[in-house]
């Protein structure tokens, strides 16, 4: 080979491996780019982490992947061989390996809310990988990914779809487990959120709030606790949940003091078991209405809203979706009159028809974000009609007409002419029972029994008679259809109506509680002649 091929060979073959290299730089840049955008490599340190995940990610290193890769394939074999339980150990492991990988996560707790849970033919054990899906992202994953929309989207949907539908036959179940977990926690129906969330949100802040020569240590230590854990441990134990009893007598008679602590303990437990921030419900209720949170749909939209809250430009489809969707369910039958903490079967719900205004303005500020010609804008503004619609029905039923009113002239300048009101509500009325799901069956029944109390109250027995015939016959003719599946059934009638009449009285004033006592004494002293009457004739 001449000098000079030998000279250009060398030159060629430098310029090659020039080239390569800008390719390989380049190629590296982009790859880097994906892994940064995706979050696919580890970086910096995990914060609230707990001794074994610090020791993994720094002792494995990159082979925290491949760890994890072998788990994943063992935990699809255990999968198909349906041995679960290891599964949870398993998922759990993948999550402390990658901590940073949420899709990994969200499949995961998804796979074991839908695909595993309905495996299981007992409630109680669907109820338990339920609640180990929503505990693997709000209590493992959340606190690795605190950014993470992607986190909240699916804990909210969980909350929406999972527990709030009723397409799992342990629907009912799941609702009642939820209700009796925050109602364990706050040991009422009906807590002043505002006390809640003013009081302390952080150890720090309550020992500034009580230092050290406060009596609430000294009382502490009376009672038998050395340390501020030890207390707080005995409390959470408690069944029920409440201050230890020696303390409280320590404590004497400084009642105020009592209902502080109190207060701040239940925050405190809340926030711990269920990762919900007083404060931030508080807002909530500020910008959509007062909820009740012993139903799913609340919960749906706290964490939606984080989503929401945590996406780049600050808007996000789907979780946009599930909140108006959750806020309608809530409008519709966001307020529990009762629970079945014994069997866990049965639940009745009535509307929060205080949430109206606040459902049409999510619905139409949603819909205004997109645009006019996008398929999410038609989405928005059929739903804000359909909405409107059934807003009309139940505003009327529950006897407050003049909102319906108002809503059905909202209604016809969006949705063209339609018929006189009263005409109205009767067709659509007449549709709704025939194609009743169980929450609209248990708001029509609710709503008849209401109004027919209302009627009583204002003396007008003919209506109230007619009022409740109406409502026996729509339970009835609902129960003849759907009373046979677990999922589908109402609770007992007369359970039903005991319920209704017992909200309706909580929420009147004493004078006209007292009138409708007397009156539904009197109407089952009738019943009562009635039916011994039937007996005697009868012998």
């Amino acid at each position: 080979m001449s000098k000079f091929r030998t000279i250009v060979m060398y030159v060629v073959l430098i310029a090659v491996s020039l080239v390569l290299l800008v390719g390989v730089r380049y190629t590296e840049r982009r790859l880097d780019d994906k892994v940064a955008e995706y979050k696919l490599r580890f970086t910096g340190e995990i914060k609230n982490a707990p001794p074994l995940v610090a020791f993994t990610t720094v002792a494995l290193g990159s082979f925290r992947g491949l760890v994890a890769d072998l788990l994943w394939l063992r935990s699809n074999s255990l999968q198909q061989k349906g041995n679960y339980f290891e599964m949870v150990q398993l998922a759990r492991w993948i999550v402390d390996l990658q901590p940073t990988f949420s899709g990994a996560t969200a499949y995961l707790a998804w796979n074991m809310s839908y695909n595993i849970s309905v495996t299981c033919s007992d409630f109680a054990d669907r109820w338990r990988w339920v609640n180990e899906a929503i505990k693997l992202v709000r209590d493992k994953a959340l606190d690795y990914n605190p950014e993470d929309p992607e986190l909240y989207r699916e804990l909210a949907w969980t909350y929406f779809h999972k527990l709030g539908n009723i397409l799992d036959d342990a629907n009912l179940y799941y609702k009642n487990r939820l209700a009796v977990e925050m109602y364990s926690i706050l040991a009422t129906n009906n807590p002043d959120w505002k006390k809640l969330a003013s009081a302390p949100a952080t150890l720090r802040e309550f020992e500034k709030k009580y230092p050290q020569d406060h009596l609430f240590w000294n009382a502490m230590k009376s009672a038998g606790y050395e340390t501020y854990e030890e207390f707080y441990k005995a409390y959470k134990s408690g069944n029920p949940v409440q201050l230890p009893k020696k303390f409280l007598e320590e404590l004497g008679n400084n009642e105020q003091l009592k209902a502080d602590l109190d207060n701040y303990f239940r925050a405190q437990l809340l926030r711990d078991v269920l990762k919900l921030d007083p404060r931030r419900i508080v807002r909530q209720h500020e910008k959509y209405g007062a909820m009740d949170w012993r139903t799913p749909e609340a919960h749906a939209i706290y964490w939606a809203e984080l989503g929401v809250e945590k996406s780049p430009r600050g808007e996000d489809l789907k979780c946009a979706r599930i909140i108006t969707q959750a806020l309608y369910e809530a409008f519709r039958s966001g307020r529990l009159l009762m629970i079945d903490d014994k069997n866990m079967e049965n639940i009745q719900v009535i509307p929060n028809l205080d949430l109206v205004d606040s459902v049409y303005k999510t619905f139409w500020d949603t819909q205004k974000i997109y645009d006019p010609d996008s398929g999410a804008y038609s989405t928005f503004r059929s739903a804000r009609i359909n909405f409107m619609k059934e807003a009309v029905t139940i505003l009327y039923n529950y006897g407050r007409f003049k909102k319906a009113e108002e809503y059905y002239q909202k209604l016809v300048a969006e949705d063209g002419k339609k018929p006189p009101l009263e005409q109205f509500v009767v067709a659509e009325w007449s549709d709704r029972v025939k194609n009743a799901s169980v929450k609209r069956a248990s708001e029509i029944v609710s709503g008849l029994i209401f109004r027919s109390i209302n009627y009583m109250l204002y003396n007008d027995m003919d209506a109230a008679i007619a009022q409740e015939r109406m409502a026996r016959t729509v339970y009835k003719n609902y129960m003849k259809e759907f009373g046979d599946s677990e999922r589908t059934k109402l609770p007992p009638y007369n359970r039903m109506k005991r319920e209704v009449v017992n909200a309706c009285i909580l929420n009147l004033p004493p004078q006209l509680a007292n009138i409708i006592k007397a009156k539904i004494e009197a109407e089952q002293s009738e019943v009562r002649l009635e039916n011994q009457f039937l007996k005697n004739n009868n012998k």
